[in-house]
């Protein structure tokens, strides 16, 4: 491919994302999952992987969702959004020890908007651990990194009067 092909071909993958994201919003996961895919066949994203991914949580299907992720990372291991997502399955599945490791990779990410995510995570596997003074830390860190998030603030108030 050239320059002009490779422009072409990512131009109609973003296109293709967007209406997977707008049908994926709407609730037709199906429709979602074929424009993710088709996005994915003709120009490789990392957001198209991870949002395929999401797309296959919402159904149940972690593992999917996972490998997907794992696909994201692959295109561009600095994208924050596949390495907290890939946390997020993990703890559904139970498997926080191995969670941990992905949602801190995720706070450290370059490219990533939503840092209160990872540590808002991370609390939520501390809590279960039994970790609550962790969990305090990782609340604390989400809501630096958005004073608005209130599931962070929420969860903050509910620990620190459990501590107190």
């Amino acid at each position: 491919m050239d320059n002009r092909e490779i422009r072409e071909a990512l131009q109609k993958a973003i296109t293709l994302f967007r209406k997977g994201y707008e049908r994926q919003t709407a609730g037709r996961l199906e429709e979602a999952i074929r424009c993710y895919r088709e996005s994915i066949q003709t120009f490789p994203t990392a957001e198209a992987h991870t949002f395929l991914g999401w797309s296959y949580s919402f159904q149940g299907r972690y593992e999917d969702a996972i490998l997907e992720c794992r696909r994201a990372i692959d295109i561009d291991p600095e994208f924050g959004n596949p390495w907290n997502d890939i946390g997020a399955y993990l703890i559904e599945l139970g498997r926080y020890d191995e969670a941990i490791v992905y949602l801190e990779r995720a706070a450290r990410a370059k490219r990533y908007d939503n840092r209160c995510f990872p540590h808002f995570n991370l609390s939520r596997i501390y809590v279960v651990k039994g970790m609550l003074r962790r969990a305090t830390t990782e609340l604390h860190r989400a809501l630096q990194a958005n004073p608005e998030y209130a599931p962070a603030r929420v969860a903050l108030e509910r620990l620190e009067t459990q501590l107190h």
